[in-house]
């Protein structure tokens, strides 16, 4: 597929996916959103790429949102096609048996902070800004974010968030637990980058029993979550990985994982 809206860049087992929209700060229409499943998609089925980093281009944008101008004359029904174009890639990106990182570079408001919070880390610039401003507009976050910003922060701070449709600065973001980490504009993707490195350097199939875990653990009753992990747990010792990592640990040297 030849994209227009987007970059993917891979390189040691790292695919880098760039919203390239720089003029409309990044904003997602429905041509970024479908380049963007088909662009994951690849990542997910390419067993070259072993972590994501998704980031926006340019230095003043993540992704600053859905594209209003293409959403003020929807219909319900093509609001609600286009919303459930968005849940499909970014439930994607969050159920992929590889990591994903937000390298948010900049804005990251209404869907840019939907798209963050469906990866598995996000590592923010002192620049980025974050926001579900659309109750601004009339609307209520249609990506996730009602959903997903709860469970990161708590309800209290979402509901302050989306009701009074407001920003936050990096510093808040890592406060109150939106972010991993934040770093300078000039450290960021180097800094991203390099928690890929060690995160490409996992065995594989335990990093997706690692994800699988928590994720479809997080809100089943605790004895119920305690036995999936169990059942994952112990899938690990399938492995030629496991083997190994375990014996190099005895053996004193740094482990040779292949991916089997």
């Amino acid at each position: 597929m030849d994209y227009k809206n987007i970059l993917l860049n891979i390189e040691e087992n790292i695919a880098t996916i760039t919203f390239n929209r720089p003029k409309a700060l990044n904003a997602m229409n429905a041509e970024t959103m479908a380049e963007f499943f088909a662009a994951a998609s690849l990542c997910k089925n390419d067993d070259n790429v072993k972590v994501i980093i998704l980031t926006g281009s340019g230095d003043k944008a993540f992704v600053a949102g859905a594209d209003i101008s293409q959403m003020q004359d929807l219909s319900a029904p093509e609001a609600l096609q286009f919303m459930e174009m968005g849940h499909d890639v970014l439930r994607l990106i969050e159920e992929m048996p590889k990591p994903s990182i937000a390298a948010i570079n900049g804005f990251a408001l209404g869907g840019g902070t939907e798209i963050s919070m469906a990866c598995d880390i996000r590592i923010a610039s002192e620049k980025a800004v974050f926001g579900q401003p659309e109750i601004l507009i009339g609307l209520i976050p249609g990506w996730g974010g009602t959903q997903r910003l709860p469970r990161l922060v708590g309800m209290g701070v979402a509901k302050e968030l989306i009701l009074g449709g407001g920003q936050i600065n990096a510093q808040r973001a890592y406060e109150i637990g939106l972010v991993n980490k934040v770093f300078p504009a000039a450290a960021l993707m180097e800094e991203t980058r390099k928690f890929a490195r060690k995160l490409a350097s996992m065995p594989p199939f335990t990093m997706k029993m690692a994800k699988y875990s928590m994720n479809y653990g997080y809100d089943l009753p605790l004895y119920n979550a305690n036995k999936l992990e169990v059942e994952c747990c112990a899938q690990c010792f399938s492995t030629q990985d496991q083997k190994e990592g375990m014996k190099a640990f005895l053996e004193k040297r740094k482990p040779n994982f292949t991916g089997r």
